[in-house]
């Protein structure tokens, strides 16, 4: 099967770091719709268990911890670079200053994405450009895709086409038979026969 490799570019300032250990499934991956008002999946769910450290996947300072609309939040900000996580019990305070790999909650059953699974939901805005997390992540899973949606079928057995019958002589291409030899013999006795009687008639007459 014939794959193409589907990249993301790393974004700089990229981390090793997943926000959650060991390196966890990609239960949900990044989807982002094509006009802001319409549906999508503005990050990415990572399957985890209730309790897991959630970990800081980037630097930065802690602009929000706590719940949204009934589960908690922590968003942590550096310049115009914005990561999220959800549903998280917060361990971090409003304008902590955390690095990649610090403990900032544990994660929470209430509110998960993967339901009746555990999962982290992160996310991560540019500005107000909503951008695929997984762009962070230098080790990030490779995933491989088919170049066509026929890939993988099994491949047919070509038809066989019947011969076509050859051509029909045309009446021009046709060529006369053979005269026959015997007939040919017959006629030239008859025309010799016919000769000589004129001409033992002819010399009767003269006598």
């Amino acid at each position: 099967m014939n794959l193409a490799l589907l990249s993301l570019a790393i974004l700089p300032g990229a981390t090793s770091d997943w926000p959650l250990q060991p390196r966890p499934e990609v239960v949900h991956g990044f989807e982002l719709p094509a006009k802001p008002w319409l549906p999508g999946h503005r990050g990415v769910d990572l399957a985890g268990r209730p309790g897991q450290p959630v970990l800081a996947a980037t630097p930065g300072t802690i602009t929000y911890a706590g719940p949204l609309a009934g589960r908690g939040i922590i968003t942590i900000t550096s310049g115009a670079r914005r990561t999220t996580y959800e549903p998280v019990v917060p361990a971090v305070s409003v304008g902590a200053t955390v690095r990649a790999g610090s403990v900032i909650g544990r994660l929470s059953a209430a509110g998960s994405h993967c339901l009746p699974r555990a999962c982290l939901h992160w996310g991560l805005l540019q500005g107000k450009q909503y951008l695929n997390p997984l762009s962070l992540i230098r080790d990030r899973p490779v995933r491989l895709l088919p170049l066509s949606d026929q890939q993988g079928q099994p491949a047919r057995a070509p038809s066989r086409v019947p011969a076509a019958p050859p051509p029909r002589p045309r009446a021009a291409d046709v060529s006369p038979a053979p005269p026959d030899t015997n007939r040919q013999t017959a006629k030239l006795i008859i025309a010799a026969t016919a000769a000589l009687t004129l001409t033992a008639g002819l010399l009767i007459r003269r006598e």
